[in-house]
């Protein structure tokens, strides 16, 4: 069977990935099996669950308002603390977290105050994203001095600069996986 230049190319290049994939080096000679390798790998993470009711202090990085913004937008977060479980940093600060907004009630114009609810749904930590369960965030606009009073103009907005600490416990247990 005869090989074009092409076909020989690929071939010297798809058996040199092999080759590095299953540890061989030209310098020794001796091939590491695929099993110690993935045992390596295996041995140097492991998955840490972080318990419901833990607490996620984060910080905007997405500025969201009633009058703005919109219901399913997406906006992002970053971990403003590291998550310590059993001595071990589960997730640090810097991660990012992501997620949408539910609900958005731009402040009326005869009455209503204004609101802003917050899902977050997912953080992302070591170049692994994993989904979260966390209480819903929301914010309402403060009554003000009309309370009670019919407004003839608008309220007060809810209104979330960048750079917002907010603080959120998680629904649930979330397990990711940690470097050793």
């Amino acid at each position: 069977m005869s090989t074009s230049p092409l076909g020989r190319l690929i071939l010297a290049a798809s058996a040199a990935a092999l080759v590095a994939a299953c540890g061989t080096s030209a310098a020794d000679g001796e091939a590491v099996p695929g099993s110690a390798i993935e045992g390596r790998t295996a041995a140097a993470v492991r998955d840490v669950t972080i318990p419901s009711g833990t607490v996620l202090q984060l910080t905007l990085s997405t500025p969201l308002a009633s009058d703005t913004t919109e219901v399913e937008d997406a906006f992002a977060a970053e971990l403003t603390l590291p998550v310590v479980v059993g001595g071990q940093t589960a997730l640090p600060s810097g991660a990012l977290v992501a997620g949408v907004v539910r609900a958005v009630d731009p402040s009326g114009r005869v009455k209503g105050r204004a609101r802003l609810s917050l899902d977050f749904t997912s953080v992302t930590s070591d170049g692994r994203r994993y989904l979260l369960s966390a209480e819903r965030f929301s914010r309402q606009a403060s009554a003000g001095a009309g309370t009670g009073v019919v407004l003839a103009t608008r309220g007060e907005e809810v209104r979330l600069p960048r750079g917002t600490d907010v603080s959120i416990p998680l629904a649930a247990p979330l397990t990711v996986r940690v470097s050793r």
